[in-house]
């Protein structure tokens, strides 16, 4: 895509014509905030009706995160409107990840407004951006249609109460979570295609490797802090740091020393970037980020209550490694030519499957299941780096 000087749009083709833009970057800082809200709200809820609040909140963070990572793929950061746009997007972010907590209860209107004019506005100032480039205009015509309906469904339970909150808002979320699957189709406008979404992949993935960062990064400042609040350190406590640390480089381990840098040259390399961006990128990255939140949880209770696990307990500390190895799996398997996903990922799910089993899980403490499990990470990272760097046998 080639652009004059007065365009937002990027120009493509050139050296940094990928480039992640500083006020990304700093547009990023938004979402430290509320990947901790959703953390901290799931530790305060542990429940299955707090999970499923959690997970609902979480989908809608990446919504708004994922979304404004694939118009900013078009847009160029440079722009002074554009920083504006992001700019304003940030304020509204706050507003966003500060009524996490309390989403479901008095703060819905707060949360609900929030969302919806991220969403709806960003929207419409990519079809002003784009008003020089007819596929892409035509693109987000249908987009914004989209979303201008789910935004009315999204107010409407900010104002609701109880249950029927969730009436307004679960329909809100699958029109969002459908309507790329459906390729945004609308009646009398047809339907887009994958080669429509022609998306810088360096870009892309680099904007979803960073969110990996941030949430990692989350996890981190949750168990450094827990740690630092203990009264009493003991060799429980000490045990169960280290079998945090270790836990998150072991997940570091298996999304990027291979796997990022591989699904990033299929991308780039790709014939049709678009599909391999909605499948890769903005699908299956969700339990990548939802199983990093899960084990800053585990890791907390870990460390606050190494010696008792209860089934609420177990179902986190298992949980947690089994999300981020299914989204990592899926996440290789649709970026590599690969007729199932990584073995190894597939047997440290069979691991932690054998550690659900009631009769294994209560038989150990809340320590010594989060070491075991952290022991299962290891091992993924440690089978699937020496199977990929071993040398190929001679024809």
């Amino acid at each position: 895509m080639s652009t004059g000087s007065r365009s937002l749009l990027r120009t493509r083709g050139g050296h940094d014509s990928g480039r992640v833009g500083m006020v990304e970057l700093f547009f990023d800082l938004v979402f430290v905030f509320a990947v901790t809200q959703l953390s901290h709200s799931l530790l305060a809820h542990l429940d299955a009706a707090g999970a499923l609040r959690t997970g609902f909140l979480l989908l809608a963070v990446w919504w708004v995160w994922i979304y404004t990572s694939w118009v900013t793929n078009w847009l160029d950061p440079e722009k002074i409107p554009v920083r504006l746009m992001l700019f304003a997007l940030m304020l509204a972010g706050l507003v966003l990840s500060a009524s996490i907590p309390k989403a479901f209860a008095q703060q819905g209107a707060a949360f609900a407004l929030a969302y919806a004019a991220m969403q709806v506005g960003r929207t419409a100032f990519m079809l002003w951006a784009a008003r020089g480039e007819p596929v892409l205009r035509n693109n987000f015509q249908r987009i914004l249609i989209w979303l201008a309906i789910s935004a009315v469904l999204w107010i409407a339970g900010g104002f609701s109460e109880g249950d029927a909150r969730w009436a307004f808002w679960v329909p809100a979320m699958a029109l969002e979570i459908v309507s790329p699957m459906l390729y945004f189709w609308v009646p009398g406008l047809g339907r887009s295609s994958t080669a429509d979404w022609n998306v810088d992949g360096s870009h892309l993935s680099e904007r979803c490797a960073l969110f990996v960062i941030i949430a990692l990064g989350e996890s981190l400042l949750v168990t450094g802090a827990t740690f630092a609040g203990v009264e009493t350190l003991g060799t429980s406590q000490a045990l169960a740091f280290a079998s945090a640390f270790v836990g998150s480089v072991a997940m570091w381990w298996i999304y990027f020393d291979t796997g990022a840098e591989r699904a990033h040259h299929r991308i780039v390399h790709s014939n049709d970037p678009g599909r391999q961006a909605r499948s890769a990128y903005t699908y299956f990255h969700v339990p990548i980020v939802a199983g990093i939140i899960v084990c800053a949880v585990s890791d907390e209770l870990v460390l606050v209550h190494p010696d008792h696990a209860d089934d609420v307990g177990i179902a986190v500390i298992l949980a947690g490694p089994a999300l981020y190895l299914v989204g990592t799996a899926l996440f290789k398997w649709v970026t590599n030519d690969r007729i199932i996903p990584p073995l190894s990922h597939l047997a440290g799910l069979a691991l932690l499957a054998a550690l659900a089993w009631p009769a294994f899980a209560h038989a150990f403490s809340a320590l010594q299941l989060g070491l075991l499990t952290t022991a299962v990470m290891v091992l993924v990272a440690t089978w699937e780096t020496l199977a990929l760097r071993r040398p190929a046998k001679a024809r």
